[in-house]
């Protein structure tokens, strides 16, 4: 019988899955709960026959979260063979799939960069971003991968969707960023779209203390060598080594760069896996420090969007109920009417109700604003945006207590109101000295990153007007 379902999977022939179905109803179940080199399910999504895949998929879910002998699952198949419809089955069941290793230490969303299946790895970026920032166990980022495999449009793809400056230079086992292996590969293309079009660190040093410019080759008749080291310069690029290579010497240290640890991950010694864990908890750190964020400004946005648009359509004082003179009593009327469903508070506290409509529309919008930001799909995945993002809770949230002081002035009577102001007065000091330590706290973060920047933009210019004379 399991024979049979094998071959059914092999020819996708979903009409014979059914017929097994319908003699053995458990046969699926087996393959879950018995000890299987693969499923059914891993030859189905590996040939891409998508029918039989949806059919086990809706009978059986489970399976999707299966591993092989090689640990792959369905989808690390479907990602190296390329079968995008498939793929999206199998997303549909389990996305955390994306962050599985198999044996080799990838996760479907690193071979599917590998084998430059841009469309699929589009789907599997958009589904679980920060799986591609989790680094192979070979030590290496997915943007490693993208250059060793010469997969140039899987790089930029990844680069605008999946980076920032810190994981773009991420370094390996060796200590060697994206742009060591694309000199050491002369991948020119490559090349110059990290130098043109991305933050690379162009003097980043390797564990052997070599910088990018000291890969290339000092004789004029290498042209290839002579245009990259040209470009590197204009940039600010320089060397590490006060004595230039030999032809002898810069073959080997790039033969060294492209054979590191690549095709032997299990022969990594114990610092370099040492070191790879650290980098790579950091990474899932990051990754995790900012799907937290999302998660916790997605939440608190929405509750004060619900507590705002609650206020705006029922405000303090309520509506009227009837028509008839407005004023504090009936008899103090002033010469106006009021009208049956509006606000009490807008006909007795003009003004007051005027302050109260600034600050809780204020918050409701500022709410709206980070919950259309983050369900936009926009790429705000980096720091940079979430501390934006954080802004502008700020804002909603002391919009909304704005909104709250107005009302409890508008609504309090005369007799009790020493001590409503004496109780928001302290409130007020209280709320001002936490904005204050939470604002200097940033801006002291802040000043401290720019002047780091500044310093190394300046080191540029210096060395772009004056570089080190070569010997």
């Amino acid at each position: 019988m399991k024979r049979r379902v094998y071959d059914a999977a092999v020819q996708g022939n979903k009409i014979l899955l059914l017929d097994l179905l319908g003699e053995d109803a458990v046969l699926l179940d087996r393959f879950i709960t018995g000890r299987y080199p693969e499923t059914p399910l891993h030859v189905a999504s590996m040939l891409g026959h998508l029918e039989f895949v949806d059919e086990v998929i809706a009978r059986k879910p489970e399976l999707a979260k299966e591993l092989d002998s090689h640990k792959s699952s369905p989808l690390h198949l479907a990602s190296a063979k390329g079968y995008l419809q498939v793929a999206k089955k199998l997303l549909q069941v389990d996305p955390d799939m994306c962050l599985v290793w198999d044996i080799d230490g990838r996760n479907p969303l690193h071979i599917a960069a590998m084998k430059g299946h841009l469309d699929l790895l589009k789907e599997l970026v958009q589904a679980r971003p920060w799986a591609a920032r989790v680094v192979m166990e070979q030590g290496e980022t997915i943007l490693h991968a993208c250059v060793r495999c010469n997969q140039l449009e899987a790089l930029k793809l990844l680069v605008g969707r999946a980076s920032d400056h810190e994981f773009l230079n991420c370094k390996n086992h060796e200590g060697n960023t994206i742009l060591h292996l694309a000199i050491a590969a002369k991948q020119t293309e490559a090349i110059n779209f990290l130098i043109s079009s991305t933050s690379i660190d162009v003097n980043c040093e390797n564990d052997d203390g070599y910088t990018a410019l000291d890969l290339l080759s000092q004789n004029q008749k290498d042209m290839i060598d002579k245009q990259i080291a040209e470009s590197l310069c204009k940039i600010g690029a320089t060397h590490a080594k006060e004595n230039p290579l030999s032809s002898s010497q810069l073959k080997a240290i790039r033969t060294k760069i492209l054979l590191s640890t690549w095709d032997q991950p299990n022969a990594v010694s114990k610092p370099k896996k040492r070191k790879h864990g650290k980098r790579l908890a950091h990474s899932n750190k990051n990754a995790d420090w900012l799907e937290r964020k999302r998660n916790i400004l997605m939440l608190v946005a929405s509750l004060l969007a619900a507590m705002a648009f609650q206020a705006g359509v029922n405000p303090p004082s309520g509506v009227w109920q009837d028509n008839g003179p407005s004023g504090f009593s009936t008899t103090e009327s002033n010469g106006k009417n009021h009208t049956a469903g509006l606000s009490v508070l807008a006909d007795n506290h003009p003004r007051a109700y005027t302050s109260f409509l600034i600050c809780n529309t204020t918050g409701f919008l500022a709410s709206l604003s980070i919950i259309l930001l983050l369900i936009s799909g926009l790429p705000l995945r980096r720091r940079f945006f979430m501390w934006f993002l954080m802004v502008i809770m700020w804002v909603a949230i002391t919009a909304m207590a704005l909104a709250y002081i107005g009302c409890l002035v508008a609504l309090t009577p005369d007799h009790s109101y020493s001590s409503l102001i004496t109780i928001l007065g302290i409130a007020t000091l209280v709320w001002i000295g936490l904005m204050l330590i939470l604002l200097l706290g940033h801006t002291i973060r802040l000043v401290f990153r720019l002047i780091k920047y500044l310093r190394r933009l300046v080191m540029r210019l210096v060395n772009l007007i004056s570089p080190r004379p070569r010997v």
